[in-house]
């Protein structure tokens, strides 16, 4: 499932008419995978009141064939409302009309009375206003009109929510469900930016490739479920093979899975070292350590002061451990010669959960990665701002590194701002694996996976139940488990990153509300997840 630009979307178009089959026929295949999308996703009867809102371009289109289609293959009471007139010769226009659709025109509504009912009574809303080629702000009718779509829609959502039974009998006590063709109305699908007038969709249906826009706040907000429907262009195609961005689906996360032989054992599965913690931050060590077991890791060895290690072997029972000299409670630059000495035989390296900033601690992670013979190496949280300090930091990490940094610590890295790395998340993200010569995991609603040959990988996850203290140390632990286990560098940042968002989103519903998760709950439902994954 690929992800592209606008402007490669055009090309990949072009390519497509010259070659497999027209702009015409890519039209009625995107109104027909999008009508039977929706008949599979809805009950739809004779009283079902389905309201078309009609664009005048490419989009609008889609909707026309959309429209006919569900008249032809459902009973559903089908209204269209256009924002232009269409074009007297317009072939699909024609077609609406010839199945006695009913059809309105924004040009003769004044006061927008005849579109606030068709929204009242309406119980879907396909909004087919404008596709790829929106640019904002919105003004004129285009304006007027998704404003009172979404005054009519928020009075249903209010009623419905309030109980109340509308004294009109075509009027519905509540919201319509609104099914967005390519994009909702008022997104750029470039930027992620929107209107103030944009309208929420419960589904966004899109063609081909998805657009980065929808998976870029502020747009993001606004998606819904994403469905991405290839109206007949097989993988194969290459101006769509060549595509380097991508979102990581399920069966791509299930292909990636570590095997795991009913022969296997501790060693079978990887041995890592997790050096992590310091005397504030004992909680991170803590669950990077288990994630890391969850993830399927054979054998786990927390590297870190003696206090802690006390501390931690109280709460874990499974990892073994190695003792580290520190200065104040925090490891010394002396313990670097010690893992050097004793990661010879490991899997992977996980260091910098809870970490801290105690100068001795910075000295520590300096002279660790001056050395050399060092196992692959995943870097997080504390060693990811120890590195930002250093010129040149991405030259002294072995080969294959993975580094997760969220948004302020990429900022530091990058010497820009919080406010940069959210408005250009994808290209900073490919730029970075590229010029770094890493894997860099960009954390957030819908991370970012990039790697050294500039292909990016998206998260299909945006859930705030991750949005609290611990989930990045959770994280961590997963991504350095898998790559003890043999993973590639890439494979294992992006199956982590998605093992990891979907076992947030199981733990807000077994908790019963995403703003109730805590790490220990994502860290719990990983099971969960990998079970999930794992089926076929």
């Amino acid at each position: 499932m690929k992800v592209v630009s606008v402007e490669k979307m055009r090309q990949i178009e072009a390519a497509v008419d010259a070659t497999l089959f027209s702009y015409d026929q890519m039209m009625r295949k995107a109104g027909v995978a999008a009508a039977m999308h929706l008949r599979r996703r809805m009950d739809i009867d004779d009283g079902t009141r389905i309201t078309f809102l009609i664009g005048k371009g490419n989009n609008g289109g889609d909707g026309l064939v959309m429209a006919v289609d569900m008249a032809r293959h459902s009973s559903a009471q089908i209204r269209i409302y256009l924002l232009q007139p269409r074009p007297e010769n317009d072939d699909v226009f024609l077609r609406a009309l010839e199945a006695g659709l009913f059809v309105a025109n924004a040009a003769d509504d004044h006061d927008f009375r005849l579109l606030k009912s068709l929204i009242a009574s309406a119980d879907v809303i396909v909004d087919a206003l404008f596709g790829i080629g929106l640019r904002l702000p919105l003004r004129g009718v285009a304006s007027r009109v998704l404003r009172a779509v979404n005054l009519m829609i928020s009075r249903a959502a209010s009623s419905g929510a309030a109980g109340a039974e509308s004294s009109d009998e075509h009027e519905k006590s509540e919201r319509p469900f609104v099914f967005a063709l390519d994009c909702p109305s008022g997104v750029d699908c470039d930027t992620g930016e929107t209107d103030t007038n944009t309208l929420l969709a419960d589904e966004t249906i899109t063609f081909i490739a998805a657009k980065l826009g929808l998976f870029t706040f502020p747009a993001a907000r606004y998606i819904g479920e994403l469905i991405i429907a290839p109206i007949g262009i097989p993988e194969s195609f290459p101006a769509l093979k060549a595509i380097t961005r991508s979102v990581l689906v399920e069966d791509r996360a299930r292909s990636i899975l570590p095997p795991r032989p009913l022969d296997g054992h501790k060693g079978s599965f990887g041995k890592l070292m997790v050096v992590a913690g310091s005397p504030n931050y004992i909680g991170a060590l803590a669950l990077s350590a288990e994630s890391a077991y969850r993830s399927g890791a054979g054998l786990v060895t927390v590297a870190t002061t003696g206090d802690l290690v006390r501390i931690v072997a109280s709460r874990l029972r499974e990892p073994t451990f190695l003792t580290l000299p520190d200065t104040d409670g925090a490891i010394n630059e002396a313990a670097a010669e010690l893992i050097v000495e004793h990661s010879r035989g490991y899997d992977a390296l996980l260091l910098g959960c809870g970490l801290g900033r105690h100068p001795s601690t910075e000295s520590f992670v300096e002279k660790l990665l001056e050395g050399t013979d060092l196992p692959p190496v995943v870097v997080d949280a504390d060693a990811l701002n120890i590195l930002s300090e250093i010129p040149y930091w991405w030259k002294k990490l072995p080969a294959e590194t993975i580094i997760t940094p969220h948004a302020g610590e990429m900022a530091r890295l990058t010497k820009s701002s919080t406010a940069e790395v959210n408005a250009n998340r994808w290209e900073l993200a490919a730029g970075s694996g590229t010029d770094w010569n890493l894997v860099v995991v960009l954390k957030g609603a819908h991370t970012l996976i990039a790697d050294p040959l500039g292909n990016v990988s998206v998260i299909p996850f945006k859930t705030d139940a991750l949005a609290t203290a611990g989930t990045g140390d959770v994280l961590a632990g997963l991504i350095a488990g898998l790559r003890a286990q043999g993973a590639s560098a890439y494979d294992s940042a992006g199956l982590g990153a998605y093992a990891h968002a979907l076992a947030g989103t199981i733990a807000a519903d077994r908790v019963g509300s995403s703003r109730s998760v805590i790490a220990g709950d994502v860290l719990e439902a990983l099971g969960w997840a990998f079970n999930q994954i794992e089926a076929t």
